[in-house]
């Protein structure tokens, strides 16, 4: 804290220096309980100043008050949440195409989806009621909300348009300080940097400069998820990179590439621990590793999953840790990002 010396004793102390001691200045004396409430007031004053002190350093903030602070400093804005886009297909009982009014709504799971636009006959754009990645995941049978004559069966397949979750106050605030890092000006590898982020849908990109001669630049693009970029948001974050740029440069968007990575491993468990749960728990924390290395390290680190191994509950060692069937490092090329696609562990 910054006014920590400030404390209602420091401030007491202060106070009856300044008055002579002729007079009796002991605790519950006239003088003393005169001065004591004045003392007490600034000491909360300190309080509330070292508070707003606090509120002007971005680590110390979040949710609106993150926002704001972001935004005035910056002109960042927080990437807001979209909703998924799906397709529906719907038929009668014998199999032949239905055709449902614009505005129906279906449940499937525990979501929301109401039909936006015709495809063609039989299939629909629907668009998931609730914003963020939850729409993406469902396939399935859809419940019509209400009831729809001639329906025989609905049902939800394909992402047209993936939803995306709103910009964390982690990514906000990462976005902040790359910003305020990284200089932007007049075009510069950072300026694409920026805009690229800026999209919503985008977890991280690379920029290089010069890729294929003079006036070129190449954006590398992964999701919110740290997975390679669908061919809508590369399209998304060339579109709104065209319209900020500078006039001149050629500019190419492509996704990374996903480096597979299998692990696997023969691990000492605790008792009453399972295999399958054991092997649910690293596979969430490799997730985790995975997505905090993606375009930041050159390399996934052999020491690191190990050690990732070692400290999942219900592990007491592990032996033949083998990544992609080797003992060592896994190399990352400029524009890889690692997935892990596959986790086998074994009981010794």
């Amino acid at each position: 804290m910054i006014f920590s010396d400030r404390t209602f004793e420091s401030i007491m102390e202060k106070m009856l220096e300044n008055v002579s001691d002729r007079f009796d200045k002991r605790e519950g004396s006239i003088i003393y309980d005169v001065l004591a409430p004045a003392a007490a007031e600034l000491a909360q004053t300190y309080i509330d100043l070292n508070y707003l002190y606090m509120k002007l350093n971005a680590d110390n903030l979040e949710g609106e008050e993150l926002e704001m602070f972001v935004e005035q400093r910056t002109g960042i804005k927080r990437r807001q949440a979209t909703k998924a886009i799906r397709k529906g297909v719907f038929s009668k009982a014998d199999g032949s195409f239905l055709n449902v009014e614009i505005g129906s709504r279906f449940t499937g799971e525990d979501l929301h989806y109401t039909v936006i636009e015709k495809i063609k006959d039989g299939e629909f754009k629907l668009e998931c009621e609730e914003a963020g990645e939850v729409g993406n995941g469902y396939v399935g049978d859809l419940i019509p909300v209400d009831y729809i004559d001639g329906l025989g069966k609905a049902e939800l397949t394909d992402v047209l348009e993936y939803g995306y979750d709103a910009e964390s106050d982690e990514e906000l605030r990462e976005r902040y300080y790359e910003r305020i890092r990284t200089p932007a000006t007049s075009g510069n590898k950072y300026h694409y940097l920026n805009w690229t982020k800026e999209v919503t849908g985008v977890g991280d990109a690379k920029v290089i400069p010069l890729w294929n001669g003079p006036g070129t630049v190449k954006v590398v693009v992964v999701d919110s998820n740290k997975n390679p970029a669908t061919e809508d948001l590369i399209t998304n974050v060339f579109q709104y990179i065209e319209e900020e740029r500078p006039v001149g440069a050629t500019v190419t968007v492509v996704s990374a590439v996903a480096k597979n990575i299998g692990v696997s491993a023969k691990v000492s468990l605790a008792e009453g621990y399972r295999i399958q749960l054991v092997q649910d728990e690293f596979k969430k924390a490799l997730e985790q590793y995975r997505r905090d290395i993606a375009f930041k390290d050159s390399y996934v680190s052999y020491a690191a999953i190990g050690n990732i191994l070692f400290n999942v509950d219900g592990v007491l060692d592990y032996i033949e840790l083998k990544l992609n069937g080797e003992m060592k490092n896994i190399t990352l090329a400029d524009e890889e990002i690692p997935i892990v696609n596959n986790v086998d562990l074994e009981v010794i």
